[in-house]
């Protein structure tokens, strides 16, 4: 197994050191991989003078599996807007063609006192989110800051899906649903949005093809709500880009931290970029306090979705399992009577558990 490592920016290169540090130890138990590192985001523009260096990319395509950890810095922030780092992952997923973004919101029972909500609304909380990837308002043409005819400026994004990328996504969401509970909520904005109103017809359309699925439709307004009303009505729920950005950020707090979050994005033959669905947190980088956990578990998603191994995946998601009844918890997930680990010690905790 051939795995480009993209540390990126932030809390990006502590993350991933503790993944690949799991990668390594099934390594030593027989899995046969081969790492290799490149540099994304603001590393990138840094090393190259762009956020996706061409080598960068030539070692996605080359390569059998991404992991990332994170991209994006304050010192950026003032770069032309091709230049800043978020750029170099938008890109990257276009250029992977990886539409599709399975998000897990899974609690731990361990950490239900952790969420913000209460114990009784969270716990047994499984859901699994997919977000189209690569189209929608992220990636529609026009867009800009112009000077209108006025004399003012004014910012212009488009929100764009034609019917095949729709397609595909809900053939996605679907096949998950038929592997889980058989239950799938659309969501969407269909009565303000043409967009997504060609959105729900074709999923709606769809169902026919999937007659053991319940489909069910929500507006996006609602789902917000009703993500922290009662999340547990929820399964599988699949949504455009910039909806599904949102909700499943909203979900992660579910969960007691986006810290605990994977995430893969895959293409039509599950090749796939595999990262956690936080950002770099630049404010505590090089603190040695963040939690790997969500990076490491997007390692296993990684076996389980392109690699097919489930045994694998499960072993680390066993060890994360173990890791937790064990009491470790970085500072995100930390409540008392718990042992406070850094994002090191949580690390070597998996790799010990493995």
């Amino acid at each position: 197994m051939k795995i480009a490592v993209l540390p990126g920016d932030g809390i990006g290169p502590e993350i991933v050191a503790q993944a690949v540090k799991v990668l390594k130890a099934l390594a030593s138990d027989g899995l046969k991989v081969e790492l290799e590192q490149a540099h994304i985001g603001g590393a990138g523009y840094d090393a190259a003078g762009d956020p996706l260096p061409d080598a960068t990319m030539k070692l996605a395509q080359d390569s059998d599996a991404v992991l990332l950890g994170a991209v994006g810095g304050w010192q950026y922030d003032t770069l032309p807007r091709p230049m800043r780092p978020e750029q170099g992952l938008l890109r990257i997923r276009k250029g992977m063609g990886v539409f599709a973004n399975l998000r897990p919101a899974l609690l731990y029972p361990e950490l239900a006192s952790a969420s913000t909500l209460k114990p009784e609304v969270v716990s047994g909380l499984d859901i699994m989110i997919v977000r189209e990837l690569t189209g929608d308002i992220y990636f529609g043409q026009p867009r800009g800051i112009q000077v209108n005819d006025k004399g003012e400026r004014e910012g212009i994004n488009t929100m764009r899906y034609c019917e095949s990328e729709i397609r595909r996504i809900a053939k996605v969401g679907y096949e998950i649903a038929m592997k889980r509970s058989r239950k799938l909520c659309s969501v969407d904005k269909a009565n303000v949005l043409e967009t997504t109103e060609l959105w729900r017809e074709i999923v709606t359309g769809m169902n026919k093809d999937y007659p053991e699925v319940e489909l069910s439709h929500m507006y996006v307004d609602n789902a917000a709500m009703q993500l922290v009303r009662a999340p547990k009505q929820f399964d599988v729920m699949i949504t455009g880009n910039i909806f599904g950005d949102i909700l499943s950020d909203e979900a992660s707090m579910l969960t007691g931290s986006i810290g605990m979050l994977p995430s893969a994005s895959l293409d039509a033959n599950n090749k796939g970029l595999y990262e956690p669905s936080h950002g770099s947190a630049p404010d505590i980088a090089g603190k040695d306090i963040a939690n790997p956990l969500a990076t490491i578990l997007s390692v296993a998603m990684m076996l389980r979705y392109t690699f097919n191994n489930e045994e694998a995946a499960g072993r680390i998601e066993n060890a994360v399992k173990n890791v937790l009844a064990q009491g470790y918890r970085t500072a995100d997930i930390y409540t008392e009577g718990t042992r406070k680990a850094s994002c090191s010690e949580m690390g070597a905790a998996v790799v010990a558990a493995l």
